[in-house]
C-alpha cells in the first residue's frame, strides 16, 4: 500500500499485479496459460491473457513462477465454533472458537464457508463485522443460525437448535431465525436409521413454505430416497446430503431439475469418515499441522478404534457411502445442479482439511477435476446467491489460492497450497500454523503433503 502525506490510508488506492501463472477461474472454462490479474482495493480490475496486461505505473508487482491460481473454496455446508479436541459442547462457542475455525478453513483454501444450524445470536455480529470492512482476514461466513429439528429427534447439538412440535412452531421459528438475519433455512428431516421420530411431512412443509416467504433459501438434511423426492416436489432448495438408503431414481431427478433443487452438498468426506474405526490420514501433515498431537493420538489408539466400530450400523455404512456416490454422479450427469459440501466441524470432520477430502472423493464418485473445481467455487457462490465471489472475474472480490501443481491433472494438487489471498490480501496457509507443533513438523514443506 503506498501513503501520501496528510491523506488517510482509506484514500489510498492499492493495486497489485500478479502474472504468469495458470488460471482456472471457476466458471467451467478452460484454464488459461500465462495470466495475468490486476487487483485494486481487493477486487479484481483486470484479468486476462498477460500479452494483454497493461501494467498500472503504482502497482506492486508478483511474478508467480507459473503457478495455478484458482478461486478460494467455498463450502456451503459447514459447522463452526463447537468443537474441541473431539469433543462438542454448546458452551465452546466463542467469538474466538468460531474465529478460530475460519482462520483455519482460510489457512486450506476455504475463503467462504456457509455454516448450517449450529450458530449462536454471535454469529450475525461476525457476519456484519465482515461485510462492513468487505476484507476478513479469515473465511467469509454465510449462516443458517439456529437449524429446527422435530421435538426431541435427531440433529445437530441439543441445547442449541430449535425443537418443533407442529407446523406453527415451524413457522415461528423459520420467522425468529430470518429476523435475526439468517441467509437460509435448515431443518434435520431424518430419524437417525429408523432410533428416533421423523419430522411429519405437514410441519417441513411449513417449514420450506415460510422460508420462500421470508425469501430464505431452505436447507435440509435427509438419507431416503421417498423423503427427498416429497421434499423436492414441495420446493425445498438444497440437500445438505445425498441420498445414501438406494439409488435415485428417475422421478426424483425430473422433479430436482423442474423445480430447481440442488442437490447442494453430497458431502461425501462425512459419508466416508463414517466408514473406518482409524483415519488414513493420520500421518500426513497437511492434516497434523493443524490438530494438535494429543487428537492425533487419540484418533489412533485401539480404544478409539473399538468406540467406533461399536457404534450402531458402522458395517452399513460401506454400503451407504458407496450410494451417496452413485447418486452423486447419477444427478451430476443427468443435469441437476450440485454444490460442495462437508459437514465439517463436528468432532472428527476436521474444517479446511475436509474440504479436500471432498473433493477427492467427488473424483473418486465419477466427476473431472474440473468439474469438481467449478462446483466448489462458481458454483457454490451462484447457490448462495453471491454474485461478488466463487469466480475468478472482473469487479468480483480476489479471493483465490495459489497452487504449485495442476489440480486439473490431480485433484490432490489443491493440497499444495502456496498462498491464499482473501479480498486480494494474503492470510496465513496451513503452511504457516505451526502452533504447538514440534518444531521438526514446522520444517515440513508443502512438496511432501501428499
Amino acid at each position: 500500500m503506498f501513503f501520501f502525506m496528510g491523506m488517510p490510508d482509506a484514500a489510498v488506492a492499492e493495486t497489485d499485479v500478479l502474472k504468469n501463472f495458470t488460471l482456472i477461474d471457476g466458471t467451467g472454462s478452460d484454464a488459461t496459460r500465462d495470466a495475468a490479474m490486476i487487483v485494486t482495493d481487493g477486487r479484481i480490475a483486470w484479468i486476462g491473457p498477460a500479452a494483454q496486461l497493461a501494467t498500472p505505473a503504482d502497482a506492486t508487482v508478483t511474478d508467480l513462477g507459473g503457478a495455478y491460481v484458482i478461486p478460494g473454496l467455498i463450502d456451503i455446508h459447514g459447522h463452526l465454533g463447537n468443537t474441541k479436541g473431539l469433543t462438542e459442547n454448546v458452551n465452546f462457542y466463542t467469538r474466538d472458537s468460531v474465529e478460530a475455525d475460519l482462520k483455519t478453513y482460510a489457512a486450506y483454501g476455504v475463503t467462504t464457508v456457509q455454516s448450517l444450524g449450529t450458530d449462536q445470536d454471535l454469529i450475525f455480529q461476525i457476519r456484519a463485522e465482515q461485510q462492513r470492512s468487505g476484507r476478513p482476514l479469515m473465511a467469509r461466513v454465510r449462516s443458517s443460525g439456529q437449524g429446527i429439528v422435530y421435538d426431541n429427534s435427531s440433529g445437530g447439538i441439543k441445547g442449541l437448535n430449535k425443537p418443533v412440535t407442529n407446523a406453527a412452531e415451524a413457522r415461528e421459528q423459520v420467522a425468529d431465525q430470518a429476523g435475526k438475519g439468517a441467509d437460509s433455512i435448515k431443518f434435520w428431516l431424518d430419524d437417525d436409521l429408523g432410533r428416533l421420530a421423523k419430522m411429519p411431512p405437514d410441519v417441513s412443509a411449513a417449514i420450506i413454505d415460510e422460508a420462500h416467504q421470508k425469501g430464505l433459501r431452505v436447507v435440509a438434511h435427509v438419507f431416503y430416497l421417498a423423503d427427498a423426492e416429497r421434499l423436492a416436489a414441495e420446493g425445498v432448495n438444497g440437500f445438505g446430503h445425498s441420498v445414501r438408503d438406494m439409488a435415485v431414481d428417475q422421478s426424483l431427478i425430473d422433479t430436482m431439475k423442474r423445480q430447481g433443487t440442488w442437490m447442494m452438498s453430497a458431502t461425501l468426506s462425512r459419508d466416508f469418515s463414517f466408514t473406518y474405526a482409524k483415519p488414513p490420514f493420520l500421518s500426513g501433515p497437511f492434516f497434523t499441522r493443524a490438530v494438535s498431537p494429543s487428537v492425533v493420538n487419540t484418533l489412533s489408539s485401539p480404544e478409539h478404534e473399538k468406540q467406533i466400530m461399536e457404534r450402531p450400523h458402522f458395517a452399513d455404512y460401506k454400503l451407504f457411502f458407496e450410494n451417496a456416490k452413485r447418486n452423486l454422479k447419477a444427478m451430476a450427469d443427468a443435469g441437476v445442479s450440485y454444490g460442495v459440501g462437508t459437514d465439517s466441524g463436528p468432532p472428527g470432520r476436521f474444517v479446511g482439511f475436509f474440504e479436500h477430502v471432498e473433493l477427492e472423493q467427488m473424483v473418486a464418485a465419477g466427476l473431472t477435476p474440473l468439474q469438481v473445481l467449478t462446483a466448489a467455487t462458481g458454483g457454490n457462490a451462484k447457490f448462495l446467491g453471491a454474485n461478488d465471489i466463487g469466480t475468478l472475474e472482473k469487479s468480483k472480490w480476489a479471493d483465490f489460492v495459489v497452487l504449485d501443481a495442476n489440480p486439473l491433472a490431480d485433484i490432490r494438487n489443491t493440497r499444495n497450497i502456496r498462498a491464499v489471498y482473501i479480498a486480494g490480501r494474503p492470510v496465513p496457509t496451513i503452511w504457516s500454523l505451526c502452533a504447538d507443533r514440534p518444531p521438526d513438523a514446522c520444517e515440513t514443506t508443502p512438496a511432501s503433503s501428499k
